[in-house]
């Protein structure tokens, strides 16, 4: 996966799972608080994804727990999901450097400002 961009929801998925192995309802709290709540996932939604990680080699299950008679599947992030996130992180990275230098070079050009 680390030539194809990750959907913004698997991205954070990701990084929610780099601060340690957590489960579903975990991890939808987690992506909505590193998201700034621009990503509400549903649990459906989530378990797409989780499926999708698991599949490419990016996420694996971590272990089973019983709380209040109900399982609890928690995830973590495995070596190929690190390398993937450092991949996509610094790729956003690097777009957001040239689209802020096209910004600036728009603002100079367009309102006489600094570049």
């Amino acid at each position: 996966m680390g030539a194809t961009a990750l959907t913004e929801p698997a991205f954070f998925v990701l990084t929610a799972l780099a601060g340690g192995p957590r489960h579903g309802y975990a991890i939808v709290g987690e992506v909505a608080a590193l998201s700034k709540d621009r990503v509400k996932l549903k649990v459906g939604t989530l378990y797409g994804v989780l499926d999708r990680l698991v599949g490419d080699g990016l996420a694996e299950p971590d272990r089973d727990e019983v709380h209040e008679g109900r399982l609890r599947r928690y995830y973590r992030l495995t070596d190929a999901g690190h390398h993937t996130l450092a991949e996509e992180a610094a790729r956003q990275a690097s777009n957001a450097r040239i689209a802020n230098a096209r910004l600036r070079a728009w603002r100079a050009r367009t309102h006489g400002g600094p570049a």
